[in-house]
């Protein structure tokens, strides 16, 4: 008799739709596979886009988003959690209370998407202070970028200092562990700060210039939920996930159409941080 292989940790993303493929759920999902979780979604938006642009976004209602979360923790052992584009308040308020009423059963990665790289919104102007007071308090991990945390905190991060300064403010307020993407600075290697209650640890990795970075933020946060599913420690789960982007950024997949030139991520298993 065949012994049956043992079946994968289970992880739940709860973002936006990119029908591009390069971001959202579409792009946490390529990831959960190359991690070998299995991965679940529960979408808030469908959101009509390519590299550099949004031109639509649908938010499904929070009826239909709290169906999809509630069903899913009924049927799977579900052991972490990444939350990406949530939009509104109303979708927001549907996840905090959600994800409230089973904490401790999963790890929680809130990467607290705003804009997209394009420079579009993605979270409208009256959630932010729901963000704050019912969503990031309950995440285990937070993962902003420089812009994320400067909505947060109310000021410009535009220096290595700033930044440590930044997500020890962001730990102090908030109670989650912080990982504070440095990618928008300037210089030779692209620095994470990873700020915990073991105290402020970098991640640095060499800057690969002029590549597309659409998706990368949700690469990232799916990538750090994945390893925390499998059991790594946190440290461990962050230098995989960004060994993870930093593959998927170098060997990125180009289309070319007459003048224009298409690129996105190229998630593979091989580039999986261990």
């Amino acid at each position: 008799m065949s012994r049956r292989a043992a079946s994968p940790p289970v992880v739940l993303t709860i973002a936006g739709s990119d029908n591009s493929c390069g971001a959202g759920i579409q792009a946490d999902l390529k990831t959960f596979g190359a991690y070998g979780v299995y991965g679940l979604t529960a979408v808030t938006c469908v959101v009509s886009e390519v590299p550099g642009r949004v031109e639509k976004v649908q938010a499904v209602t929070p009826e239909v988003l709290r169906s999809q979360i509630s069903i899913l923790f009924e049927a799977y052992p579900i052991v972490a959690v990444k939350t990406g584009m949530l939009y509104s308040r109303a979708l927001l308020r549907v996840v905090s209370e959600e994800l409230a009423d089973r904490l401790g059963m999963f790890h929680l990665v809130v990467d607290p998407v705003m804009v997209a790289s394009s420079g579009d919104p993605l979270l409208k102007k009256d959630a932010v202070r729901a963000y704050e007071e019912e969503m990031l308090p309950l995440a285990d991990v937070i993962t902003p970028n420089l812009d994320e945390a400067a909505v947060l905190l109310g000021c410009k991060i535009s220096s290595h200092r700033a930044m440590v300064r930044a997500s020890e403010e962001l730990y102090g307020r908030y109670g989650a562990a912080v990982l504070l993407k440095g990618g928008h600075l300037r210089g030779r290697d692209a620095v994470d700060i990873l700020c915990d209650r073991r105290g402020v640890r970098e991640f640095s990795l060499p800057r690969l210039n002029g590549c597309e970075t659409h998706g990368s933020g949700c690469t990232l946060s799916a990538a750090l939920a994945a390893g925390l599913a499998r059991g790594q420690s946190l440290a461990v789960a962050v230098a995989g996930a960004k060994k993870f982007l930093h593959q998927a950024i170098a060997r990125q997949l180009v289309w070319k159409r007459g003048r224009v030139h298409t690129r996105a991520l190229q998630h593979r298993a091989d580039g999986r941080g261990r």
